[in-house]
């Protein structure tokens, strides 16, 4: 069942995944919440591209797809159309209310996707919190809804004018009453320790905990067990169901079968029955599963002397990711811990069942279930999404059964794909030749170049560099190749590869033979090839130098060189992309290394960002 899919998830939702056919959903639905608030809320001036036309923009606008999707939910009706109507009235056609209206349509269908006794977790931060909510409730119905979680997703986060906001908002729905809970218990602080477990004995510390409620009952759980009469006390039997969860009772026992099999574990104290007291659990530390999560989930970084000898860090499997460096650190603007998805499937599905993440990004969701041993579906509308996750399992986990979806399998679809959106495609004809670099443009100027391919050039092995030009659209001609030329004599490179879709006229040809061959030891290779996408599917591929992973002199010196055009810090509002780095000088350009090629060392899986 595992399977990645690459496109636009409401189109895959209804094309390839079967309704209530999914145990578990989480989403983490981009938006650029760091952008200043007001602009949420103000109508764009001009017609904008749909949402996420561009890779990993987290931002939504306005436009045809935003208008389509409206008339979709009004015809739909319903409280969902109701509340959208009524949001629509209040917000106008601003960027918060183009996000509302692309998410409802999809959370309708996600609704659709779940099994009766499934669930969803949406998480977001409070730009947009409290709207999703409403939404939700309209789709799932307020009587589902079971939690909000508040997760501490930074250590400060200062501001002069207002308390620092340190927090996202994780909300958590069933699909109806079928859904059943797997208990959650996170380690005993060791002030707890203390407090509780005070008494001990050959097998170790223990607390006496009730088995019994108050209020009396008429069917078993009132009657005598064992000689105690629970009635007689105003109690009733009552086996708490952590405890039943913990020791794998068969939650649909009688109360006295319950007890029965507490008590043969030796886990039940039997006062004198002369003193009128009831029988109760005894919880050894070393069989206890910890304190039951509940729906606050900070780190605290806190270490034994600083404030309390009690005091110490808890909940660190959520704690919020480095920005640079750490274990888990990929480069994703808004990665989340592996423990965080790993709290979310626990709590929610059982081992085999399915996890589906419609907006995956780097893939946390993804290796948490396979690391529970669930089936997983990963969605994302980005190529280089899907090579991270690639390249993120592979390094991670090593051999993982998995099907990958809707990249252009025939020409056909590759000009489908171009005509759908122009940053995909290019992003998706440059990795069919492996590049160990890659440029995105935010709006403007690429400076002719879309990715760049190392490889050695002499026996002492200084690094040759060939670059990527892909032109995407019907109007390709030999001036584009001219300028190509041009671009790879400025750069300083070795060669070239300009990609388009279509075969090549006669001219465009005529303006790379000019260029002549490329200066390298490996032979004569032409300082600029034309590749078609038709050729490409044809199997006529072109002739390049040997290509290997990039090791650390090779990555380092090309680091360096783009750093040292940049002339001020990148603004940490922006999102990164995974092995980023801001190159060039005004033109918003970035360059991303492909993770399945930048290795430390020649050999070395190990990535050296």
């Amino acid at each position: 069942m595992n399977k990645l899919f690459f496109g636009d998830n409401l189109d895959i939702l209804r094309e390839y995944v079967d309704d209530q056919s999914i145990d578990l959903i989480y989403l983490d639905p981009p938006f650029n919440s760091q952008a200043q608030y007001n602009v949420l809320f103000e109508s764009p001036k001009n017609a904008a591209a749909a949402a996420q036309a561009e890779a990993f923009r987290d931002t939504w606008t306005w436009g045809d797809e935003t208008n389509w999707a409206y008339r979709e939910i009004m015809a739909s009706g319903g409280g969902v159309a109701k509340f959208i109507e009524a949001l629509r009235s209040a917000l106008g056609q601003s960027d918060m209310m183009a996000y509302l209206v692309m998410m409802a349509v999809r959370l309708q269908e996600l609704h659709r996707k779940l099994k009766p006794e499934g669930a969803l977790f949406l998480h977001c931060d409070p730009t947009a919190s409290h709207y999703l909510k409403i939404i939700l409730d309209a789709v799932f119905g307020p009587q589902n809804y079971l939690n909000e979680i508040i997760w501490r997703r930074t250590g400060s986060h200062n501001k002069a004018n207002r308390f620092g906001p340190i927090h996202d908002v994780i909300h958590f729905y069933r699909k109806s009453d079928a859904y059943r809970h797997r208990p959650v218990f996170r380690p005993y602080l060791k002030g707890h320790v203390e407090s509780y477990f005070k008494q001990s004995d050959e097998r170790g510390r223990y607390w006496t905990n009730s088995i019994h409620g108050a209020g009396t009952r008429n069917g078993e759980s009132g009657q005598k067990w064992r000689g105690y009469d629970p009635t007689a006390r105003g109690r009733h039997w009552a086996v708490p169901g952590e405890l039943v969860e913990a020791f794998g009772i068969d939650s649909s026992l009688p109360q006295h079968e319950k007890l029965d099999t507490l008590a043969d574990l030796g886990l039940v104290d039997f006062p004198d029955p002369s003193t009128g007291s009831l029988p109760t659990y005894r919880q050894y530390l070393d069989s206890s599963p910890g304190l039951l999560l509940q729906d606050i989930w900070a780190y605290q970084p806190y270490t034994k002397g600083l404030l309390h000898e009690s005091a110490e860090a808890i909940d660190e499997d959520v704690r919020w990711l480095p920005a640079q460096g750490g274990r888990e650190r990929i480069g994703y603007p808004t990665q989340k811990p592996l423990g965080l998805l790993d709290r979310v499937i626990r709590a929610a599905s059982d081992e085999g069942g399915i996890v589906l993440d419609p907006f995956c990004g780097c893939g946390t969701t993804v290796e948490a279930a396979q690391r529970l041993g669930r089936q997983w579906i990963g969605i994302d509308i980005a190529i280089h999404a899907v090579k991270v996750i690639e390249a993120r399992l592979g390094e991670r986990i090593g051999e993982v059964a998995y099907d990958i979806e809707g990249m252009p399998r025939d020409f056909a679809s590759a000009v489908k794909l171009a005509e759908r959106d122009k940053y995909q495609f290019q992003w998706w004809a440059n990795y069919l030749f492996n590049p160990h670099a890659l440029r995105e443009q935010k709006k403007g100027a690429d400076r002719g170049i879309d990715g760049e391919l190392f490889f050695p050039n002499g026996p002492a092995r200084p690094w040759g560099r060939m670059l990527t030009s892909v032109k995407g659209g019907s109007s390709v001609g030999p001036a584009m190749v001219r300028d190509f030329r041009g671009v790879i004599e400025r750069e300083n490179a070795e060669m070239g590869l300009f990609i388009c879709l279509h075969h090549p006229t006669a001219a465009m040809q005529a303006e790379a033979d000019a260029a002549n061959f490329a200066d390298t030891v490996h032979g004569d290779i032409p300082r600029i090839q034309i590749v078609s996408i038709q050729d490409w599917f044809d199997g006529r591929l072109p002739k390049l130098p040997p290509l290997e992973h990039l090791p650390t002199a090779a990555f380092s010196t090309a680091k360096r060189r783009a750093k040292a055009k940049a002339v001020r810090p990148p603004d940490p509002s922006q999102p990164e992309l995974p092995l980023s780095f801001t190159g060039g000088k005004s033109t918003g350009v970035k360059r991303h290394f492909n993770p399945t090629m930048v290795y430390s060392a020649p050999g070395d899986k190990r990535k050296t960002a």
